[in-house]
C-alpha cells in the first residue's frame, strides 16, 4: 500500500487508532420540487388574474371531483398498505435526506484501510460513526461480526433491492395518479355538461354552466401535469440516488469482509460513481 502522507491512516509508526469521519444525512427541503409546484401554480394564477374576464376560477365540488376521484381511482389498482407507504415516501422527496458521495467514498475507504491494518474488530471503535447511518451501521456490524462475504453481499443486496422496488412502487402509484387525474377532470366536464343540456330552456344559463363544467377539465390538468408526473419523476431519480450510496455500503462491507487490498476497494467505489463525483484516495 502507497503511503499518504496527507492521511494519518498511512502513519505506519502510529499504534492508534485514526480518525474516521462519516458524512453525516441531513435532512434539508428540495428547494427544486417545492419552487417548481409554487412557481407552476403562481404562474397559472398569474395567467388567470392578467385575464380580461370576470370568470371564477374556483370551484369546490369541481375541485373535489378531481382531488377525491383521483385518490379513491388510483387506490383502485393499489392496496391501501401500498398507498399508505406512498405517502410517506412522497413527503419525503419534499423534506429529504441529502448525501455526500464524495465524502462517504472516502470515509468507506478510510474504514478499509483500518480494517486492513488493525483488524476487523477496530472498526467496532467506530461506533458513533457508523451509527450516522443506519445502513452502514447494519452492514458493518455484520463484517465485524465475521459474517462471510457472500453472505453480506447477498442480504444487503435483497435490502436494497426491496428498497427499490418500493420507491419503483410509489413512482407507478404517482405516475397513474397524474393519468387519472386528466381522465377525473373530463368525467367532471361531461356531468357538467349533461346537467347544462337538461336546462336549455335557459339560454343565459348556458355560458356559466359551461365554464363551470370546463373548471374539472382545468383542475385535472394541473393536478396531473404540473403535480403528479413530476414528483413521479422525482421520486425515480431519489431511488437511484439512494441505491447508488446503499450500493457502495454494500461494497465496502463486503471488501472489507474479504480483507480487500483497499485500493480495489476504490476502484469499485468509483465504478458506482458518476465521473464527476470519482475519488482519488491514493493518488
Amino acid at each position: 500500500m502507497a503511503e499518504n502522507k496527507k492521511n494519518p491512516l498511512f502513519a505506519s509508526d502510529d499504534t492508534s487508532l485514526p480518525v474516521v469521519s462519516v458524512p453525516a444525512t441531513l435532512k434539508s427541503v428540495d428547494l427544486a420540487t417545492l419552487l417548481g409546484i409554487i412557481f407552476s401554480l403562481a404562474l397559472i394564477a398569474l395567467a388567470i388574474a392578467q385575464g380580461q374576464s370576470n370568470a371564477n376560477f374556483f370551484d369546490l365540488p369541481s375541485a373535489m371531483i378531481v382531488i377525491l376521484g383521483t385518490m379513491t381511482a388510483t387506490a383502485i389498482s393499489y392496496t391501501l398498505t401500498e398507498i399508505k407507504q406512498s405517502g410517506n415516501i412522497i413527503a419525503k422527496s419534499v423534506v429529504r435526506r441529502t448525501y455526500d458521495p464524495r465524502a462517504l467514498a472516502r470515509a468507506l475507504v478510510d474504514l478499509a484501510v483500518v480494517a486492513k491494518k488493525k483488524g476487523l474488530l477496530a472498526l467496532s471503535t467506530y461506533e458513533r460513526e457508523l451509527k450516522k447511518d443506519a445502513f452502514l451501521a447494519h452492514a458493518m456490524q455484520m463484517a465485524i461480526d465475521g459474517g462471510l462475504p457472500q453472505d453480506i453481499d447477498y442480504i444487503l443486496s435483497q435490502e436494497i433491492g426491496f428498497l427499490a422496488e418500493r420507491h419503483l412502487r410509489t413512482a407507478s402509484i404517482t405516475r397513474r395518479a397524474s393519468e387519472i387525474a386528466p381522465a377525473m377532470g373530463l368525467i367532471g366536464t361531461l356531468v357538467g355538461l349533461v346537467q347544462m343540456l337538461a336546462d336549455l330552456e335557459n339560454p343565459e344559463t348556458i355560458g356559466p354552466a359551461m365554464a363551470l363544467a370546463l373548471l374539472t377539465t382545468f383542475y385535472g390538468a394541473i393536478l396531473g401535469t404540473v403535480i403528479m408526473a413530476p414528483l413521479a419523476v422525482k421520486l425515480d431519480k431519489n431511488s437511484r440516488d439512494e441505491v447508488m450510496i446503499k450500493t457502495m455500503i454494500r461494497l465496502a462491507a463486503v471488501s472489507i469482509a474479504r480483507q480487500d487490498n483497499p485500493r480495489k476497494l476504490e476502484m469499485e467505489l468509483n465504478s458506482a460513481l458518476p465521473p464527476s463525483q470519482q475519488i482519488r484516495y491514493f493518488d
